[in-house]
């Protein structure tokens, strides 16, 4: 009894302690104008104000749970996703038709300026703030990658002082008051409302009231009625009116953003908090005597953005470039003159694989591991990895996160010494077993096998066609069952799936996009047929007979116990020129651009290596097609720079259609598009 009462007692406590999924939002504020603002708001919102001095302190006031959520700046969104901090951009302002979730930094002079981008040295400078996006990160990050200003690192000299070495005087609130920096701001330089030319409207005025020579702000900064007085200066050194920002502007920049915890229940709440407050109260600051307190007033809504996103794929890599080269450190990027790759690999026996290729490589070539292909894109897309082999559906969503397409596999050894650029390319097939009756136009209701969500033989070119045939996107109701590795785990979509097939721990791999699950790629795919899960398997035209007879789980069929189906064709296994969804290319390398020839380079060489005994870079002997396929001859340089070019025209768009349909784009790829400015 006494037991009982106590955990009663035990369980009141527990749920007086969990927050109610009705509870106040703690919106963290930086001025007493804010205050006012919030205080204003809260009395018919669901919001609590809490005040702190600056950015920085309500970071971590929101780390530590003392606050949940603030609205800031891409560079103070950095901040707030380093480790240390840990905080996600869980809802960006819209701007309108202008820019949408993105905005251009600008340079705005007085009309009539006898100097322009080129000629800024020894003038005097407004900034919003130091750190701060269109203030600061991208004009100065644009200037030393100009070579106006002359930096060499940190370990040369601070960037702060080589811009007080180029600029005569500044007011970049922030800075250390005692610097030229500080010189030209009206109070105490603070990077908060208290310093008046502290933000867009504050850096504007003090170009407004001559303070300084240029204001580097937003292009949405200069009122209306004073556009006619002021001008914008272009990179390329010309001038243009304000209203000409889209051709004279410096860079496109990612929204201000609300962040807070890691909580998607707290980010939900945070929305629907927000969301119940009218446009007009929430973006507008005249009331509080102030402008853009706690959103922009230039704001025209909240757009909530994907659950996946952080820091880094909201700003993007441009964006995260321009901050790292102000923070570049000569020791940290030079502590060997060795170039090395780090290849990233998504299963245990790959990273076996690579190991050995490793040392082979006398550590020309180091392994990263992630748990899958979007893992490994977003590791090279930090620069914590630089290269893997891909699909070309997974090429298409690498390229949409910035990334280029290098090396491509060659199937062809007669090829690999032809200079002519003639890529491998292969046959995209859906097999279904010999006598099942199953045509192309009977596959609705039927169960399906794929290599993997995204993938290009296993899901964009079949689906991609049964969208454009059938306008259908919800694929879990057209098949019955499938296993498409990657899809939402609760899905039909991965109903069939298999995980690792271990009594212990099997389940928690059941559909990952990864070697983990037994019907993953395109041996998976073939296996699930096989084994009599699915109907019909989608897959490469040479997996039968590479399969059937061989592997262990298909040794009871031969090549000649399946068949092909396509729209208006069927055909015996090896008539794939005949009968088939497409020619696609064929797998290839991704990574980062600046990394594009050294990443070329370096598999070049590792090609050319004598071969040592146990290791062969295009032969797997702990599996199949670790990280490259086994029918690989050699790897070719790709003469194109871009994903678009490789892929070609017919595959774009086939994916273009297929985007049509939301269910069909992955978290990464919903994440790194969410921007019009990333793309």
């Amino acid at each position: 009894m006494h037991t009982f009462l106590l955990c009663t007692l035990l369980g009141c406590l527990a749920s007086a302690m969990a927050a109610p999924t009705d509870a106040k939002v703690r919106w963290c504020i930086k001025s007493d104008a804010e205050m006012k603002k919030c205080n204003e708001l809260s009395k018919t919102a669901e919001l609590i104000c809490i005040k702190r001095e600056g950015s920085e302190d309500c970071i971590k006031a929101i780390k530590d749970n003392v606050a949940d959520a603030i609205t800031l700046d891409g560079g103070d969104i950095y901040v707030a996703g380093l480790e240390n901090n840990d905080l996600h951009p869980i809802i960006a302002e819209d701007y309108g038709i202008s820019s949408d979730t993105c905005y251009y930094a600008v340079a705005v002079v007085r009309k009539g300026a006898d100097f322009d981008f080129k000629t800024l040295q020894g003038k005097k400078s407004c900034h919003t703030g130091l750190g701060k996006s269109a203030g600061w990160n991208i004009p100065i990050g644009t200037l030393i990658a100009q070579g106006q200003i002359n930096w060499k690192g940190t370990e040369d000299k601070p960037v702060e002082e080589a811009v007080m070495e180029y600029f005569s005087a500044s007011c970049a609130p922030g800075a250390n008051k005692d610097s030229k920096l500080c010189k030209l701001c009206k109070a105490d330089c603070t990077r908060s409302h208290k310093e008046p030319y502290y933000d867009y409207h504050g850096a504007f005025q003090c170009l407004k009231e001559k303070a300084g020579d240029v204001a580097f702000v937003k292009h949405l900064t200069v009122p209306d009625s004073e556009k006619h007085e002021y001008e914008l200066l272009c990179k390329d050194g010309t001038k243009k009116s304000i209203d000409e920002y889209k051709n004279c502007y410096l860079a496109r920049v990612p929204a201000h953003a609300v962040v807070s915890r890691k909580d998607p229940d707290l980010a939900k709440r945070i929305f629907e908090v927000l969301s119940a407050i009218e446009p007009s109260k929430l973006f507008h600051s005249a009331p509080a005597d102030g402008k853009n307190l706690m959103f922009k007033d230039s704001a025209e809504k909240l757009v909530q953005l994907p659950s996946t996103t952080d820091s880094f794929l909201y700003l993007g890599a441009e964006y995260m470039s321009i901050i790292r080269s102000l923070k570049k450190d000569k020791s940290s990027s030079s502590t060997s003159d060795k170039v090395q790759i780090r290849w990233c690999v998504t299963s245990q026996a790959e990273r076996t694989k690579c190991d050995t290729w490793s040392v082979n490589s006398m550590d020309s070539v180091v392994c990263e591991y992630a748990p899958s292909v979007d893992e490994c894109f977003k590791k090279i897309m930090r620069k914590q990895a630089d290269a893997i082999a891909v699909d070309g559906g997974e090429v298409y969503t690498a390229g949409k996160c910035g990334l280029v397409p290098a090396m491509v596999e060659q199937y062809d050894k007669a090829k690999c010494d032809n200079a002519d650029g003639t890529s491998s390319s292969y046959y995209a097939v859906a097999v279904v077993r010999k006598n099942s009756g199953i045509t192309w136009d009977t596959l609705k209701g039927k169960k399906s096998c794929h290599t993997a969500l995204g993938r290009t033989a296993g899901w964009n070119i079949p689906m991609g066609k049964l969208h454009s045939s059938t306008g259908e996107c919800d694929f879990s109701k057209f098949f019955s069952e499938s296993c498409a590795p990657g899809a939402d785990k609760s899905s039909t979509l991965c109903s069939l799936c298999m995980g690792s097939g271990s009594q212990v721990g099997g389940e928690s791999s059941k559909c990952k996009a990864s070697s983990e699950e037994l019907y993953f790629g395109y041996d998976g795919a073939f296996r699930c047929l096989v084994e009599g899960k699915g109907d019909v398997a989608f897959v490469k035209h040479s997996i039968v007979p590479e399969y059937a007879g061989v592997a262990s789980w298909a040794k009871n069929v031969q090549s000649s116990d399946f068949q092909l189906i396509g729209p208006g064709c069927s055909a015996e296994i090896d008539q794939y020129e005949t009968c088939h969804l497409d020619k696609v290319p064929a797998h290839a390398v991704v990574t980062r651009p600046e990394m594009r020839a050294d990443v070329v380079s370096i598999l070049k060489q590792q090609q050319l290596a004598p071969a040592s005994p146990g290791f062969d870079m295009f032969k797997s002997t702990d599996g199949k097609n670790l990280i490259f396929k086994d029918n690989t001859k050699c790897l070719q340089e790709i003469q194109t720079q871009t994903y678009k070019e490789f892929l070609g025209a017919g595959y774009i768009t086939t994916m273009s259609s297929l985007r049509q349909c939301s269910s069909s784009i992955s978290e990464l790829e919903q994440a790194c598009t969410f921007h019009k400015c990333q793309q």
